[in-house]
Order: C-alpha cells, then sequence, then structure tokens
C-alpha cells in the first residue's frame, strides 16, 4: 500500500447537448444522466446509483482485505446495497444506507472468525466513513461446499 495520502482524479465533461461522461487514467468511460426519479433518461449510472455502489463495492473490498489478512475462508459474498434519498431540513440527501450481505463459507468454519471480520469490514469501510448518513450492515452466513459458489 502507498503512503497516505491518496489523491483520486475524475474527469467529467458535459454540455447542454450531452449527459456527462466521466474520465480517469486507466479506467473506461463511464456514461451518467441523472435517474429518472429527477427526469433524467434512465439506463446510465447517475451520481446516485454511483455513491450506492461506492458503498457496496467498498465493503466487499474492505472485507476481501481483511478475510484474507484474518486467514477466512469463504466462497462469496453478495451484497445487496440500498440507498435512501430523502429531503432534511427542505434538502435533498442520503439518509442512510443498508448492505445486505450473504456471505458463503465453507462448513466448520469459526462463526466467531467470521463475525469479527464482517464487523471489522463494516468499521473500517472507508467510503461508509466518509459519508454522513449512516451505513448499516445486515449479514447472513450460509455454508456451502466450493462447487456451490454463486
Amino acid at each position: 500500500m502507498k503512503a497516505f495520502p491518496h489523491e483520486y482524479v475524475v474527469t467529467v465533461v458535459s454540455s447542454p447537448q450531452r449527459d456527462p461522461y466521466l474520465r480517469a487514467d486507466q479506467l473506461p468511460v463511464l456514461q451518467s444522466a441523472a435517474p429518472p426519479e429527477f427526469g433524467g433518461p434512465g439506463g446510465c449510472w447517475s451520481p446516485e446509483t454511483l455513491l450506492v455502489a461506492s458503498v457496496g463495492d467498498c465493503f466487499a473490498i474492505t472485507f476481501g482485505g481483511i478475510a484474507r489478512a484474518a486467514g477466512l475462508p469463504w466462497e462469496f459474498l453478495q451484497c445487496d446495497v440500498t440507498g435512501i434519498l430523502d429531503r432534511r431540513d427542505r434538502i435533498p440527501q442520503f439518509t442512510g444506507f443498508q448492505i445486505r450481505a450473504r456471505l458463503g463459507v465453507p462448513a466448520g468454519t469459526s462463526q466467531d472468525l467470521v463475525d469479527t471480520t464482517l464487523a471489522k469490514a463494516e468499521q473500517r469501510c472507508l467510503i461508509a466513513n466518509s459519508l454522513k448518513a449512516p451505513v448499516v450492515l445486515n449479514a447472513t452466513t450460509e455454508r456451502v461446499e466450493p462447487e456451490q459458489a454463486a
């Protein structure tokens, strides 16, 4: 890992005739648009869906690193993330995020190790820690054979 601080640069280009597109070095260009709830066309990633995706993606990546360091064997992790956009003091903002995680681990895996690893991932997710809205994790664990991985 590189020393802190880290810097991430994204270029967003938009015009009256075109919805924004996002560029970053060594990444594919990503088209964005307002979501249908705000009059957008749908069918594109929006700032709202990108933020919600970031919460789940960060949790999954953080979990993977912590699981590797802890020696936790696992077969799959599926995160369904919901972000609630509402108004507070007449200002639209995300008021909460919920991660419904489904973790598959081999039979015989220590439940204490699973619980500790999930809790550490929840506590250390940098995206969740950067938001003012709370992020709540609800996780279930399934005992699976390796060939049953989702």
